[in-house]
């Protein structure tokens, strides 16, 4: 679920990269899908950035690639400086834009670069029978493009789940292991493994929040 490329630093630091990219979703008349460019690099660097978190690695900066259009970069740029602020991230992005030839269809690329400690690498500790929560509706950039020219404009936003949710689930599991007298998280919280399905948790009723 997690595709991130890591490489040894020193002091027992790695470097840890994760990246998301798109294409033929945008504004061009050959794309897909139509969406505006800003919305294109904001979930290209949700995608790069949560990736990158979710192992344990704190961010560093983002790299653009930019295959769209020169006159495109700053709308692309507050796309994931969205993504950044929705994370409280403050980072630099830097990267590259093809204007030598223009292209028919949109396309970009979104790195996200940060560093971890090998030690606390959240990779390769999920257990045997582990379960998985899913949070969102399903759906698909047609769907979305279908309902964003509709009645229900905005439906289709509303049904992933915002950054600070993540942020906050991210911070919070550690203390609902503990709180809870699950005996299996001292052992894996030092690779920030997930818990074993046997793993106890207070009924979602009992602990709702607003988001």
């Amino acid at each position: 679920m997690r595709d991130v490329l890591f490489l040894p630093l020193t002091d027992g630091r790695e470097l840890a990269i994760a990246a998301d990219g798109s294409a033929a979703v945008g504004e061009k008349p050959g794309d897909a899908v139509y969406a505006p460019a800003e919305t294109v690099a904001y979930f290209a660097a949700r995608v790069a950035l949560m990736e990158l978190l979710s192992v344990g690695a704190e961010a560093s900066a983002v790299i653009l690639q930019n295959f769209v259009a020169d006159d495109r970069w700053e709308a692309l740029c507050r796309g994931i400086e969205r993504a950044c602020h929705e994370l409280s991230l403050r980072l630099p992005v830097t990267g590259s834009t093809e204007s030598n030839f223009s292209t028919v269809q949109s396309a970009l690329g979104v790195m996200a670069v940060g560093t971890v400690a090998a030690e606390r690498k959240r990779i390769g500790v999920t257990p045997e029978g582990a379960k998985f929560a899913v949070i969102g509706a399903r759906s698909s950039a047609r769907l979305c493009w279908r309902i964003l020219n509709g009645s229900r404009r905005f439906r289709c936003l509303l049904s992933f789940s915002p950054l600070r949710l993540f942020m906050s689930s991210f911070r919070s599991v550690p203390k609902a292991f503990t709180t809870n007298g699950c005996s299996c998280w001292p052992p894996t919280a030092a690779k920030g493994g997930l818990a074993p399905a046997r793993c106890r948790f207070l009924p979602l009723a009992a602990r709702r929040r607003r988001f």
